[in-house]
């Protein structure tokens, strides 16, 4: 579909839970037509996107052999925004520094607009469109200058963006003094609680720094020429109803955006390197020890890239999943006011904890990072203790893999919400960074969800075949997901097509 001089420039946001799905949809999109794509990041960011890409089959082909997946780097110091040298993502920022992230992306609205205009100059007409993330609603204005369109592209699900896009624009909360309020855009009946927001939004007053960064960059996103959601139509019925409504544009939803191994049940294909880092245990020893644990029976703990809990909360969680007897595997960070990226001491684990759990055998700690996408598709996990952030939330439904929640920060907590209520795959164990948590309660949590947890089981296996089928594409029958992205396609260039016809017309009159 489509032809080959067509180009996409995209531009993502400076986050991992960002990166990954951008690449994902330039994979998807390089399947489908004979476009070219330019990913235009952060120096460091490109780095790593080459890094995730060589280990892709589709992408390292187009990149190596074609040339039709290219990454540039766009100039950017972070020095020059107040952070850290060489911070280029939240990774290694506390909660108070992430901010200063957000407001340092508008410094990549003039780079971004020299290389579109570049690519202009080059190919003698615009790209057919821009896909820029909702945090860089300024590629608005770079579309329109350049005489393209620019698409939204929100990396998480409808129902989360729906809340996290009204929340930040209306701060309802501030109009009551009740724990629970409706939320502008969703049913009267849906109430959300004022212990999902975060601290920052809690506070918030439309003068805060990040109000004063949300607000205007979410307002332009919602000019944009439409929307591409990481969903199915199948499985968020609820919140691509409220969304459409909301911004008013047409919403596709062209989800999930996993690696194709993890939608197809018969795939042996390896998935390690599918994040583009380094796991703290190399994946075969992990399958070993899941291969020596029954199966639905192992507790996978992970935080996501980017966060982790408090110490009082680290040592409880250790105590209750010891107390469970159930096996684990856990990613380990550094607790809350540590170094993210500094040496993890047993002093944050309960003594003697890590050589019980090993001469055991029921648990094993990975420091840094896990294969999560082998260890999710194995046969012997039996739930994700989850941060929900919606990539590890679609990498666990996606497996049929109940999740047993505990979102701490952004929208988390409305993913949480909507698994719980809408889709009946989730407990909550906690919620937010401040919660009280008790090893009691930990191991209540993971012995309902392995031993009375069938139903719930059921429902999360049931969710994991909607998101394949809506992926899938065989004997002439398409999942929604693959007629949402022919339907894009299209039209990008319908409205290409028109505008080149207006500027002939010009032209010639």
């Amino acid at each position: 579909m489509g032809a080959s001089q067509e180009h996409i420039v995209m531009l993502p946001f400076m986050a991992h839970g960002h990166l990954i799905p951008f690449l994902a949809l330039a994979r998807q999109i390089l399947r489908m037509t004979n476009f070219t794509i330019t990913i235009a990041t952060t120096p460091l960011n490109t780095a790593y996107l080459r890094s995730a890409a060589a280990s892709d089959p589709t992408l390292s082909s187009a990149a190596s052999e074609s040339c039709r997946l290219r990454l540039a780097a766009l100039p950017f110091n972070s020095s020059d925004h107040d952070l850290p040298p060489n911070t280029e993502n939240p990774e290694s920022l506390t909660p108070n520094q992430v901010i200063t992230l957000f407001h340092s992306a508008a410094a990549l609205e003039s780079p971004s607009h020299r290389l579109v205009a570049d690519i202009v100059a080059e190919e003698g007409r615009p790209p057919i469109c821009i896909i820029s993330d909702v945090f860089h609603g300024w590629a608005t204005r770079v579309a329109e200058k350049i005489e393209t369109v620019n698409v939204s592209f929100t990396t998480c699900g409808a129902f989360g963006t729906a809340a996290y896009m009204s929340l930040w624009q209306n701060l309802p909360h501030k109009s009551t003094d009740s724990d629970e309020f409706p939320v502008p855009g969703f049913p009267d009946s849906c109430r959300f609680h004022r212990t999902m927001l975060n601290q920052f939004v809690r506070a918030a007053d439309g003068t805060d720094p990040w109000s004063r960064f949300l607000k205007p960059q979410l307002a332009l996103s919602l000019g944009s020429f439409a929307w591409l959601c990481n969903t199915t139509e199948q499985i968020e019925v609820l919140g691509l109803e409220v969304l459409r409504k909301y911004t008013g544009i047409p919403v596709w939803s062209i989800g999930p955006l996993l690696p194709p191994a993890m939608l197809n049940s018969n795939s042996s294909t390896t998935l390690t390197l599918h994040s583009g880092r380094e796991s703290g245990i190399s994946t075969q020893n992990c399958i070993e020890w899941l291969d020596s644990k029954p199966n639905n029976s192992v507790i996978y703990i992970s935080f996501g890239s980017q966060n982790t809990i408090g110490s009082s909360q680290m040592m409880e969680l250790a105590k209750g999943l010891e107390q469970s007897g159930k096996p684990f595997i856990w990613v380990i960070r550094p607790p809350l006011g540590f170094d993210p990226k500094g040496e993890f001491k047993s002093k944050w684990l309960p003594e003697g904890f890590e050589g019980r759990i090993s001469d055991s055998k029921q648990g094993l700690l990975v420091r840094k990072w896990a294969p999560q996408l082998e260890i999710l598709r194995h046969k012997s996990t039996a739930a994700f203790v989850s941060h929900c952030g919606w990539n590890s939330a679609l990498e666990g439904m996606s497996q049929g893999v109940p999740i047993i929640g505990w979102p701490l920060v952004s929208e988390q907590a409305y993913n949480a919400k909507m698994m719980v209520e809408e889709l009946g795959v989730c407990v909550e164990l906690a919620r937010g960074l401040g919660s009280v948590v008790t090893a009691e309660e930990v191991r209540r949590v993971v012995e309902l969800v392995t031993e009375e947890g069938g139903e719930m089981k059921r429902k999360a296996v049931e969710i994991g075949e909607r998101m394949k089928a809506a992926v899938r594409e065989e004997e002439g029958r398409k999942g929604s997901s693959v007629k949402a992205m022919e339907d894009f396609v299209c039209a990008i260039l319908s409205a290409a097509g028109e505008r080149r016809r207006r500027a002939v017309g010009v032209v010639h009159g």
